[in-house]
């Protein structure tokens, strides 16, 4: 195999040119035989294996620096930098990651996970390169799902200034993880059309330096008049409007003709931006029928593409998504906003009902809750459906464009808590501490199916903001004996105990009934306690249970700097200084990747682990 010839990077410059798209065909077959056993973005990286290819065999790595944004597409990237061997170990605890990792290699120079981010990353290293009077270059790699986020356009404004060489290659297959939407994406459309006048362009640009003595002055004259020639064959012409040059579209998958445009891109002075179309889950029929669903994927059959163990109960989403649209139903005034996650969120059941009362900005979390003060403000019910881990980048329009003005704007937070293999960027563990610091603000989080469809209801009623938080997964139907009605505030006193009350919010309530039948096994007969709210929090409750209890074990799935844990200690060593408060979360650090009950363990958030710490804590 050609494949076996790659052992670290910069060997696939060794590989003749015309045995590239028989190794592109290996490459493809390698990732998704490792894919089909581990699970992980396929059809982004399929897409992606030319493009990569070609970039490899005109920089230099890691002297040049290949910036990926997102980074769900560098798998090849990878492969070709020597990490082939750690594909068995993909997104499983201790092994490769799914993203671009400094710790991993020399050859990836940024940490990613989040969108959007690329093309200020690559101005950074520009900009230090040539303080440093370096001589390398700099390629951010961004797609055309990325380019909807608002900082893209913020980095090329700055960019623009630039004198030196730094190239942005622009991936181009009209999708993000579902189909893109909005102004950019049908401007890409239009670009797509225009590749006879790019051609033009090079062509006659190349041919008019060739005159002697005044070639130089003519295309200097003609670079002076071009923005006007250029309106007239493309509309907008964006990018050169902006200061970059522009160079493509170039077929994605064509290695020769990228190379040829790269070594292009390599001699202009400034920022240039090379538009390259690709073809999301290109090589594998399912995944190019079903691109959105292969975005990110579990273990399947390589055969068929069906997914090799399914989930078989609702998940969260599912039973938000149903609750959402029952409700919606009765109430016109109910609206859906969702940042290019419709599927994902649960919301694509929604937008089929109601298409009038959906909206999808594209990826631009920021916009998305702005926009939804706006719909709130204008007399509607938004519910911003969002991955915990993605409402971070909007968390200043979340304080002062809703919680300021006590919008009723509803944060439906899918993917709180550990979300398994995506590793410390998707983890969505921060949001009870930073919600519950903003005025205004309502915070709660179910422990089971049911009382997530009660508080979505209490949500859509209750005036003001309001944040709900679930995890990724089936939804836990145990303990559903227990259905006090929703109350603003109001904890859920579950199991009367005595001495010690164990006081889980959302997920961890199930591994609070088996943390209560574990010490019940050494003598202990705890109280259980569902929190519900870590906004207002139940100080009533903690003052009922402060005078039979001598022990409260707090318990989330969260960051304890911030979270519900740090909450009930303030207020119980204010008000009752004789009770010992234990908070049970994640500790200050970022978590890798692994499956949720793997890192529940090594984090002590498992049923063992939680009755250790309050062993530790308190004694036998």
């Amino acid at each position: 195999m050609i494949l076996d010839k790659i052992q670290k990077p910069n060997d696939i410059q060794k590989i003749p040119l015309d045995e590239f798209p028989r190794l592109a065909g290996e490459i493809r077959m390698f990732l998704i035989d490792h894919i089909s056993r581990t699970g992980g973005h396929l059809a982004s990286n399929l897409g992606a294996v030319e493009l990569t290819m070609a970039l490899h065999n005109v920089f230099h790595l890691p002297e040049d620096k290949i910036i990926w944004d997102v980074g769900h597409q560098a798998y090849t990237h990878k492969i070709l930098t020597g990490r082939k061997e750690g594909f068995s170990t993909l997104r499983q605890m201790d092994g490769l990651s799914g993203f671009p990792k400094r710790s991993e290699s020399p050859c990836d120079p940024f940490d990613t996970g989040h969108s959007s981010t690329s093309i200020s990353a690559g101005l950074g290293y520009v900009r230090a390169r040539d303080l440093l009077k370096e001589d390398h270059y700099v390629v951010s790699v961004i797609g055309d799902g990325a380019l909807t986020g608002g900082m893209a356009y913020e980095a090329m404004n700055n960019a623009a200034e630039l004198k030196k060489n730094f190239i942005i290659v622009l991936n181009d297959n009209k999708m993000s993880i579902s189909p893109n939407v909005g102004g950019i994406s049908r401007y890409l459309s239009n670009l797509r059309t225009a590749e006879s006048y790019c051609g033009l362009k090079l062509s006659v640009r190349k041919n008019l330096k060739k005159v002697p003595r005044v070639g130089e002055a003519i295309v200097e004259a003609v670079h002076k008049t071009k923005t006007g020639i250029k309106q007239l064959v493309i509309p907008g012409m964006l990018f050169e409007n902006m200061g970059l040059t522009y160079l493509g579209p170039v077929n994605g998958h064509n290695m020769r003709q990228m190379m040829k445009l790269f070594n292009e891109a390599k001699r202009v002075e400034g920022p240039v931006i090379v538009h390259v179309l690709t073809e999301k889950g290109r090589g594998y029929e399912p995944a190019m029928r079903h691109p959105a669903r292969f975005h990110g994927t579990a273990p399947f059959e390589i055969a068929t593409g069906v997914l090799k163990s399914r989930q078989e109960k609702a998940t969260y989403t599912d039973v938000f998504s149903s609750a959402l649209c029952r409700l919606g139903s009765k109430d016109p005034r109910i609206a859906a906003v969702t940042a290019a996650m419709p599927t994902g969120t649960g919301l694509n059941r929604f937008a089929s009902l109601f298409p009038r009362r959906f909206f999808d900005v594209g990826i631009a979390e920021a916009h998305a809750v702005t926009f939804a003060a706006g719909l709130a403000l204008g007399g509607l019910i938004p519910v911003v459906a969002v991955y915990s881990s993605f409402l971070q980048r909007a968390f200043d329009q979340v304080l002062h464009d809703v919680c300021m003005q006590n919008l009723h704007v509803v944060f439906a937070i899918d993917r709180a808590g550990l979300v398994g293999s995506d590793g410390e960027t998707h983890h969505g563990c921060f949001d009870l501490s930073y919600l519950s610091l903003m005025p205004n603000m309502t915070v709660m989080a179910p422990k089971n199916k049911w009382e997530l469809t009660a508080m979505l209801k209490f949500a859509l009623e209750h005036p003001g903001p309001v944040a709900l938080r679930y995890p990724r997964g089936g939804a836990f139907d145990g303990l559903e004996a227990y259905k006090e009605p929703v109350e603003l505030g109001k904890s859920e006193w579950m199991i009367h105990g005595e001495r010690m009350a164990l006081l889980p919010i959302g997920s961890m309530a199930a591994e609070g009934e088996k943390v209560r039948d574990a010490l019940k096994e050494e003598g202990w007969d705890p109280s259980l306690v569902d929190m519900r709210f870590v906004k207002p929090l139940d100080t009533a409750c903690l003052d009922r249970l402060a005078e039979d209890h001598q022990i409260f074990v707090t318990m989330e799935e969260n960051v304890l700097s911030g979270g519900m844990g740090e909450k009930v200690r303030a207020y119980v060593d204010a008000h009752h200084p004789q009770v010992q408060v234990i908070p049970i979360g994640i500790p200050d650090q970022f978590v890798g990747h692994g499956s949720v009950d793997q890192l529940k363990k090594k984090l002590h958030l498992d049923v063992e682990g939680i009755v250790s710490t309050i062993r530790d804590k308190v004694g036998r």
